[in-house]
């Protein structure tokens, strides 16, 4: 998850699984007591419960009573109502007391780690090293070589959501297997592996996505793998991607945070001003609103956020993905596997049937699909899509070249945005620099169109610029993402162009009387962020 603090979005899940125990506690009729007031501190009952029992009634001894002080149990909503009640008749003969007390599944993970600790062998967590590191490298290699083998995949999985990795890339070479693991946007090498070691890697990899390995076109698959922390257990949805090469198979494995207690708008680090924009066209029961940047530059995130926004019980909210990257709870989610024919014009036609209020569409590919998802957003339905394209002048062009200059759709598309992930530097080892004439000169030029009273207009010549400095914990001076977005509200003047109103239709001149209405471009929103030091010209240069 891109723009969220690791620490945080631990707190967070464990936070979700509080709330919805306390939830169901007052369902079962136990009373609910938050585990991790405890957890790490409380003296351990050992002669109350075998760890067998333990495991098998999904529940913890928490005190040990006696005669005058009873017996203290945290059980769990699996915990099975026939033991609490043969113990409770057991505890009451024998003429001692015995209280239940209902704890999340997190606190009783957390307790079993304390009552039972983990035998297997501890491994070295997985490094990335810099550039030319290839001490790293061999150590990282040396490690992989040495995990077993039937625990080398969940190992690899295990690591590469620890370092925060998007992706991990098996690579087929002459001599042995690179891999290497997407950190922050930023492609790492991270091991390498004998051919022995990654036949062991992807025959695992083929029962779990169901791929075959003597394929000789590329497959997709999925997979899922609980991942378990000190701060609990979360979903990892895995997709992945393999394709017949020189050597063998190669393989990407795209890593998904299953957690949709995170998708939130307010999580996403977005500026108050396009918050505010954001809220306003989304609030209205219709229109489109189109989401546009390359793969990988959190489009989904941004969509499913938005989506959760939206979804209250008086919504009826309908989404056509292809495939679905997260499930979300309250809403329908129907699959749409292109590859085999199907459109998501087709389908969105169908669900039009059922009386949506919420439409999510997941690319807008061609004119008919195009011209339904305007069709629907004109006829009182919200519709959120996204749509090819570098920029939002470039999709609002797009857009008109599919479809045509058309006075009934004028209304329709009522929000544009274009957004990139950039690496975040490091708060606690950036530096500040003076930068050259030519970089002041470059800034200057990309900063004009601003008016003179913009908040965040520096001084020309004076201003500052940070740097990264890399730690042992921070190795490149960079760490976690952050967005920056171009948002292209689609006034009066706009519509001029999709009316027909306006005979020279480009992008040029619909970003330049975006500008005048107010938009900044996306290079304008990152020369921002490198000035207040949230990121780097580099960074900016480098993804737009």
């Amino acid at each position: 998850m891109w723009g969220v603090d690791e620490d945080k979005v631990q707190q967070q899940r464990r936070q979700h699984d509080e709330e919805t125990t306390q939830q169901r506690a007052a369902i079962i009729g136990l009373q609910y007591i938050d585990a991790r007031e405890f957890e790490k501190t409380m003296p351990l009952a050992n002669d109350v419960l075998s760890i067998k029992e333990m495991y098998a009634n999904h529940m913890v001894p928490l005190r040990a009573g006696d005669k005058s002080s009873p017996t203290q149990f945290g059980v769990t909503t699996q915990t099975p109502q026939t033991t609490i009640r043969k113990m409770t008749d057991e505890y009451n003969t024998d003429g001692n007391q015995v209280h239940f007390y209902i704890i999340s599944n997190s606190g009783y993970k957390a307790l079993m780690r304390r009552y039972d600790p983990p035998k297997q062998v501890i491994y070295d967590d997985i490094e990335i090293g810099h550039e030319g590191d290839s001490d790293t490298i061999n150590k990282v290699s040396q490690t992989l070589e040495g995990v077993g083998t039937d625990k080398v995949f969940d190992f690899l999985i295990t690591q590469a959501d620890k370092l925060g990795a998007s992706d991990i890339h098996i690579e087929n070479e002459r001599q042995d297997i690179r891999i290497r693991m997407r950190v922050d946007g930023a492609l790492h090498p991270v091991a390498r592996l004998s051919k022995e070691k990654y036949r062991v890697l992807m025959g695992e990899l083929s029962s779990r996505a169901n791929v075959s390995l003597a394929s000789d076109e590329s497959q997709s698959g999925h997979m899922q793998q609980d991942i378990t922390t000190d701060e609990g257990t979360h979903l990892l949805n895995i997709r992945v991607e393999t394709v017949p090469t020189m050597y063998g198979q190669d393989a990407v494995l795209r890593l998904f945070n299953f957690d949709e207690s995170l998708l939130q708008l307010d999580l996403l680090g977005i500026s108050e001003h396009q918050r505010q924009e954001i809220d306003s066209v989304i609030s209205h029961p219709r229109g489109l609103v189109l989401m546009v940047g390359p793969t990988g530059s959190g489009k989904s995130t941004t969509l499913y956020s938005m989506l959760n926004a939206l979804n209250t019980p008086d919504k009826k909210i309908i989404t056509l993905e292809d495939p679905i990257e997260y499930g979300l709870s309250g809403i329908s989610q129907i699959p749409i596997s292109t590859t085999d024919g199907k459109s998501f014009a087709d389908s969105l036609r169908s669900v039009l049937r059922l009386d949506p209020d919420v439409v999510m569409v997941g690319e807008i590919r061609d004119e008919d699909t195009a011209r339904t998802a305007i069709q629907a957003s004109i006829t009182g339905h919200l519709v959120l899509s996204s749509f090819h394209a570098n920029s939002t002048s470039a999709a609002f062009s797009r857009m008109i070249d599919l479809i045509g200059q058309n006075p009934i759709f004028s209304s329709a598309v009522r929000l544009v945005i274009a957004q990139r992930l950039v690496r975040k530097l490091w708060d606690e080892s950036k530096e500040t620099y003076d930068p050259d004439d030519a970089t002041r000169t470059y800034v200057k030029k990309a900063l004009s169109t601003l008016p003179s009273d913009h908040p965040e207009l520096p001084d020309f010549d004076t201003f500052k610029l940070y740097k990264p400095v890399p730690t042992d914990d921070v190795p490149f001076g960079y760490k976690g993402r952050m967005v920056i977005m171009e948002q292209l509200i689609v006034s009066e003047e706009i519509q001029k162009f999709l009316r027909g109103d306006v005979k020279d239709v480009n992008t040029e001149s619909i970003e330049r009387v975006a500008q005048q209405q107010g938009m900044l471009t996306l290079e304008q929103v990152g020369v921002l962020a490198a000035l207040r030091g949230e990121t780097t010209l580099e960074e900016v240069a480098r993804v737009i």
